[in-house]
């Protein structure tokens, strides 16, 4: 048993503390090869991962001893301060910097001349330092990394990257010791193996999960039937803003937030304190907005996923979640946001934004109290990751081709990569692969005396400069026009190529006019009072987890529903009385007319993008069987498809191998393929974002990736880069696996109901945005008709 010295002894009497079991338990396996602690937000979880290094740390020491990855950059300024706290009052002779895409550049440098003793970075900040020459020097004494919220970064490709940096560094540091901390995690062996170095085991230590959060739905005004603002709630929310000290108010999208804040604002007629935050507002608004924070100068603050993780920000006593949380691990992390302190109840209200969410929230709250986690599994870690992680290595000097794929496969993710897999990836990095290997420019690594090395050394600043999974949408920066003008963040470029002089849009919560693009930076000015537009912000749209869905449909089975609010357990009762409810291992498809078109709703539960992609396949089925049909339109729990013909027998078009074919089909001729090419083409490393002093235009990189992606169909379609961009396409926005999963599920129970008017489950999806025309033979019968119609109003038929 390893205990505290007695500086930390009388430190941590001084403040009235004792030693936390699970505290004492990571000291006492800190020689475990690799630990993994889960413990409840506020139950000193950051301490219990510092306190080796600490306590080793006592006696002096040169060189780097532990590295601390986190997956926000303010997560890891907010840590520094934490830390420096103990040390400056214990006098202990360590040195603690960070390493961000904000730190300066002379700083960097000395870093990597004379580490620190401690460096809190990013996975990003990592993989950039092992692509130097003298990483083997920086991290040669390497004794801990600490991997802060680890289950946010295995769900990711920025985990992925960050395993195998993990394996490179384990290569340079074999006596490292790897610490893994996290509040939520459903699945901890799962955590575990993405820690660990394959196939050595992992530690697992919890900590006692504390008191039940106080968590309800909020009372409020019956919400609408379809959007996903909230901003009816704004009354009743600014009551609870008033009754509490800091109030945290969570959206799922920027645009969302945005628009809230706005109308926030505008009803705030008692003055009080409030700000937004999110990752498209500018550093220098969102460090004000953090300052003000921490000195508990706000009563509110709006916000998105970038306040979700363990920052302890002021002295936040309410977290609101506007609209249906999507996911039970988030609304768990959010929630602990409020009363940050061990074995203090977290206090938090839900706020469904449309009359579906009602059942949603209430399907989390139970999840909640039940202590029941989602998680979708995740496959093999993606090899346009692998391809950007040979080419960070071969800036750092020459590879092994054996060394390194025993390397690669102890990273959890990549354990079961094959070596043909692997061998695939390094022929791409090296050459292009077969129809681009006759370009100079991807002929990046050459073999000399069986090692792999660059061909050209100044390829590595480009390959630097290019490091990095997070795909930013491209975007411009947004100032304030004027000498000086302050930045107020950055929007799609998509959007700004929209505006033209005098528009108006919202951002930083303030309404702007538009003015001009000057060097890729839209200039504004203000314009308060005016009703605006809405940036087109990239923030996630979040698809309803496989466990909440189930959870919903587990509700609809209950005679009746006493914790509802009765105007939504009316509207369910109504649906079970004309038509049915929706059944864990059935498919409900009712078909109804309406307005002179013929409709079938489908209750797939299949999430947001599923239920998209089964709008496009069975309006493909529909087209060919002659149903003609218009249009669809689709939310996470069921699509709405509307065309001329009756569906009588709905139960041919779920045939999955025609919906395979179909989607094979689609995909081969769709705009979604380009997409997601664009994207692994570019984490792979064969398209650069960035170039020598200027970072390139969405349009000039879109037009380079479909170019390439014609060429590789049309000359090379077992090319690896399709190969991947299949796989990614299959497992994101398509998302034809929970397609797979809904049929398994429901195999050939399918509840047919024919109505002769819309049901009530089926009203929100009329009133939904987003809806998708459908060209084919009942869009050509309504163009005949109306020319028929205008012939015979003329007298010519």
């Amino acid at each position: 048993m390893r205990g505290l010295s007695p500086l930390f002894q009388d430190w941590f009497s001084a403040r009235g503390w004792q030693i936390h079991p699970h505290q004492q338990a990571m000291l006492d396996q800190s020689g475990a090869p690799a630990l993994l602690l889960i413990a409840p937000t506020g139950g000193g979880k950051t301490l219990a991962g510092f306190l080796p290094t600490l306590l080793d740390l006592e006696e002096p020491r040169p060189g780097l001893h532990t590295l601390y990855i986190s997956p926000l950059k303010a997560l890891a300024a907010d840590i520094r301060r934490n830390l420096l706290r103990p040390v400056s009052e214990m006098g202990l002779p360590v040195r603690i910097e960070d390493r961000t895409g904000d730190t300066s550049y002379s700083q960097r440098r000395r870093q990597r001349a004379d580490p620190p003793h401690i460096l809190l970075t990013t996975p990003e900040s990592l993989a950039l330092l092992l692509s130097y020459e003298d990483a083997p020097r920086i991290f040669a004494g390497l004794s801990r990394v600490i991997v802060d919220e680890v289950h946010a970064l295995a769900e990711s490709k920025r985990g992925d990257q960050l395993a195998l940096c993990l394996s490179r560094l384990q290569n340079l540091a074999p006596n490292m010791r790897r610490v893994g901390l996290s509040a939520t995690v459903e699945d901890p062996q799962a955590i575990a193996r993405f820690l660990a170095r394959h196939p050595d085991p992992c530690t697992l230590i919890e900590a006692d999960p504390g008191p039940e959060p106080d968590i309800a739905m909020l009372e409020t005004a019956p919400p609408p039937w379809a959007g996903g603002g909230g901003r009816f709630a704004i009354p009743a929310i600014l009551e609870q803003v008033k009754a509490h000290r800091t109030t945290l108010i969570f959206h799922n999208t920027r645009a969302q937030a945005e628009l809230f804040f706005h109308d926030l604002w505008l009803q705030n007629s008692d003055g009080l304190p409030i700000a937004i935050h999110h990752g498209s507002l500018a550093r220098e608004q969102r460090e004000r907005v953090e300052a003000a924070m921490a000195a508990g100068a706000l009563r509110a603050i709006v916000c998105t996923g970038s306040l979700d993780l363990g920052i302890d920000w002021g002295d936040v006593d309410l977290v609101v979640q506007v609209g249906a949380p999507k996911n039970v691990k988030r609304l768990v992390q959010r929630i602990g946001r409020a009363n940050h302190r061990y074995n203090a109840p977290s206090k938090a209200l839900l706020v469904p934004a449309n009359r579906f969410e009602v059942v949603e929230c209430l399907a989390a709250l139970q999840a909640v109290r039940a202590r029941d986690l989602d998680g979708e599994p995740r496959g093999p870690g993606p090899r346009d990751v692998l391809c950007q992680h040979m080419l960070i290595l071969a800036c750092a000097g020459p590879l092994d081709a054996d060394a390194l794929f025993a390397e690669v496969t102890t990273a959890g993710p990549y354990a079961g990569l094959s070596r043909p897999e692997f061998d695939d990836c390094l022929t791409f990095v090296a050459t292009g692969g077969y129809a681009l290997r006759a370009y100079d420019r991807w002929q990046r690594l050459m073999q000399r005396d069986g090692l792999w090395q660059l061909r050209d050394p100044r390829t590595a600043q480009v390959i630097r400069m290019n490091i990095g999974t997070i795909l930013d949408p491209e975007t411009v920066k947004v100032r304030l026009r004027g000498r000086g003008g302050a930045p107020l963040g950055e929007v799609e470029e998509s959007f700004a190529a929209s505006l033209t002089q005098g528009d108006t849009f919202l951002i930083a919560g303030q309404v702007v006019r538009y003015e001009g693009l000057r060097e890729m930076t839209v200039e504004v000015t203000p314009r308060p009072g005016r009703d605006p537009r809405v940036a087109v912000f990239n923030g996630t749209k979040f698809a309803t987890s496989t466990l909440l869905t189930q959870r919903i449909l587990q509700l609809f089975q209950q005679e009746d529903w006493p914790e509802l609010p009765s105007h939504t357990a009316d509207w369910l009762a109504l649906q079970r009385r004309v038509s049915r409810l929706p059944e864990p291992e059935r498919l409900l498809v009712e078909t109804f007319p309406h307005e002179g078109r013929e409709h079938l709703c489908l209750y797939g539960f299949a999430g947001r993008n599923a239920q998209q992609t089964l709008g496009l396949l069975l309006t493909k089925r529909m087209e060919a069987a002659g149903l003609a049909p218009l249009g669809f339109v689709a939310t996470d729990y069921a699509t709405l498809i509307w065309g001329l013909e009756p569906v009588t027998d709905p139960a041919p078009l779920f045939d999955r191998d025609q919906l395979r074919e179909g989607l094979e089909g689609w995909l081969a001729e769709n705009a979604v393929m380009k997409r997601t090419f664009r994207a692994s083409a570019i984490i792979s490393g064969l398209i650069e974002r960035n170039i020598a002093g200027r970072r390139k235009s969405g349009r000039q990189a879109t037009f380079s990736s479909d170019i390439l992606y014609d060429t590789l169909r049309r000359y090379d379609p077992d090319h690896l880069l399709l190969q991947i961009t299949r796989e990614e396409a299959l497992r994101g926005l398509v998302d034809f696996g929970r397609i797979e999963d809904m049929l398994d599920r429901i195999g050939s129970r399918i509840d047919h109901v024919a109505l002769d008017r819309v049901s009530p489950l089926a009203l929100p999806l009329f009133l939904e945005p987003g809806r998708v025309p459908v060209d084919g033979a009942g869009r050509e019968r309504l163009v005949e008709d109306a020319a028929r119609r205008l012939l015979a109003a003329v007298g010519l038929e």
